[in-house]
């Protein structure tokens, strides 16, 4: 299988990234939300464990709501996806002494690693709009942690936000990429 056949496997075998990045927002959203009218120790909890939680939950939706299969064998970008999803598990143990010299700066913190570990999507997906979703929260995890670290939760807002907008975004490319193929077999086939 040719690198860009496996890459358009996987775009459309998670709808580009639509469920992953869903599941993720909405934790954000849970985090950001805790952390505004509860505790940090409760918002970070839920993100962290919640965090564990991300993939099964998008394998779920892709297999049971949209149907599609794993990917085949000839696919050797699995691997890739798999290396991907175990590389921010452990550079989280980084957010332990950020966290102990100021609390408000774990949300940004983690912003940047949740930014660097998209960056092989750009890759992985054949999709440059990972990039601009690395750049906004690596961005957004350093302009917050410079500038506006007095406050706990806008990290989480901001990252939830980001994450839901960039799974409609990303469904709607492999959408529309989908019409353009179903529309160039069908032109194709009405001129044989």
């Amino acid at each position: 299988m040719q690198i860009a056949d496996a890459q358009r496997e996987n775009r459309t075998r998670f709808v580009g990234g639509f469920y992953g990045q869903l599941v993720s927002g909405l934790l954000w959203l849970v985090s950001a939300s805790l952390a505004t009218w509860s505790t940090p120790r409760a918002a970070i909890t839920t993100l962290v464990l919640g965090g564990v939680l991300i993939f099964p939950i998008t394998e779920f939706f892709v297999r049971v709501v949209s149907r599609n299969g794993p990917l085949s064998p000839s696919n050797s970008l699995h691997y890739l996806g798999m290396q991907i999803a175990f590389v921010l598990p452990p550079s989280m143990f980084l957010l332990v002494p950020v966290s102990q010299y100021r609390l408000t700066l774990f949300y940004p913190a983690l912003m940047i690693l949740l930014g660097a570990h998209y960056i092989p999507f750009v890759f992985l997906y054949g999709m440059r709009i990972f990039a601009a979703l690395a750049a906004l929260l690596v961005g957004g995890g350093l302009v917050i942690g410079m500038y506006f670290s007095s406050s706990f939760e806008l990290g989480a807002w901001y990252t939830s936000a980001t994450l839901l907008v960039f799974a409609f975004a990303g469904r709607a490319v492999v959408g529309y990429e989908a019409r353009n193929a179903r529309a160039g077999r069908v032109s194709r086939a009405s001129f044989s």
